[in-house]
């Protein structure tokens, strides 16, 4: 969100850097990150740091299960949450194939699919009776790919505490990128359970787990012998909360905590996803671009529908786009582009000039041919 190299962040990191590393024990760094952490963020009463955000959405699923003692999981198509075995099914279409090689098939018997935007279809998921929690990328599927519809977070909000089920927003990206407290502050619906990572860390590896003090004090000790080594939800990790970590992060929370920042990013993302637009028209391309806040997608296939991509995505055409672009001196990830506060209007409109160029050569090539 800061760009790469941030001077107060590069000196944040520094002045830790010469102080230790890591010490082996919790200190005055970790207390002020997970201050920030809690300001900002409105489902944020207790805060646990993880290494990523892959560990993160592992331990919120932990917590879940414990909390509610059930063991289900409902996870919506297309929505990706990393890799470990508890998520990876329903990342990519077809939704049948799980992430990943590797993966028992009792673990992924564990997940409920349930196609996006579609209320009644999690309603009777729901009404199973052993449904843990749900989880979701609150702005949609793959950072947004599948947007979420207006209304939808509320609803499944409204459906998950009549089910007494746990509800997790996976917030890795849309953490203090929509807005200072996250999509939750953006669309005014505040989870149970909030995972963050990447902006949380400064940049560096790091992620956090947040939410109801009910939920997350089931990770704390509290000298029942019995309770402690059968109840309690266990979690560790030696580089957690790491000073350097800490130190980024404060420097870069306390930056983001002004709205102005993700006001500029957002407006800059608008800029790109105009100018795009009438790129990708003016080239005679085949597809469309859209997004939201400081995020956009190009898409050959068109804008999805409401369940999203009913078929597997053109990867050819993504990965010839971006040599194309990486010939113009620009990258992007793929289909996505992510806007920074930092970025300038002369950085926006050399993108565009970029995906201009991109677009032609890619013609040229006869990539969109037959289509």
């Amino acid at each position: 969100m800061l760009g790469h190299c941030h001077p107060a962040v590069v000196r944040a990191i520094q002045d830790q850097a010469a102080r230790g590393t890591h010490l082996g024990a919790s200190h005055e760094l970790e207390v002020r990150w997970a201050e920030l952490v809690r300001q900002l963020v409105p489902s944020a009463e207790m805060v646990r740091f993880t290494m990523s955000g892959t560990e993160a959405t592992h331990l919120a699923i932990r917590l879940t299960r414990a909390f509610t003692g059930q063991s289900k999981i409902v996870k919506f198509q297309g929505h990706f949450h990393g890799w470990h075995d508890g998520v990876a099914a329903g990342v990519h279409p077809p939704f049948e194939v799980p992430l990943s090689a590797g993966v028992p098939g009792a673990t992924l018997d564990q997940v409920l699919l349930c196609p996006p935007n579609d209320s009644k279809a999690v309603e009777t998921l729901l009404q199973r009776g052993d449904v843990a929690g749900v989880i979701i990328e609150p702005a949609g599927g793959q950072a947004g790919t599948t947007p979420t519809i207006p209304g939808y977070l509320q609803e499944l909000r409204a459906l998950t505490k009549r089910h007494g089920v746990v509800l997790i927003f996976d917030e890795v990206i849309t953490g203090f990128r929509y807005a200072p407290g996250g999509a939750q502050a953006y669309f005014n619906v505040v989870p149970d359970l909030t995972t963050l990572a990447k902006i949380v860390a400064g940049g560096l590896p790091g992620g956090a787990v947040c939410g109801r003090r009910e939920v997350m004090s089931l990770i704390a000790h509290r000298g029942d012998p019995a309770w402690d080594r059968s109840e309690r939800v266990a979690h560790a990790g030696t580089f957690n909360a790491n000073p350097v970590s800490a130190a980024a992060a404060i420097a870069t929370l306390e930056i983001c905590a002004d709205g102005a920042l993700q006001a500029r990013a957002s407006k800059a993302g608008e800029e790109i996803r105009r100018g795009l637009s009438d790129a990708i028209k003016k080239a005679g391309v085949p597809g469309a671009v859209y997004g939201e806040a400081s995020i956009y997608h190009v898409s050959f296939e068109g804008k999805p529908g409401l369940a999203g991509f009913d078929r597997p995505r053109r990867a050819d055409l993504y990965h010839l786009l971006r040599c194309a672009l990486i010939n113009e001196g620009v990258d992007c990830s793929l289909n996505h582009g992510f806007v920074s506060a930092v970025h300038t209007d002369a950085d926006i409109a050399r993108t565009i000039s970029a995906y201009e160029r991109a677009f032609v050569a890619m013609g040229a090539d006869d990539a969109f041919k037959g289509r």
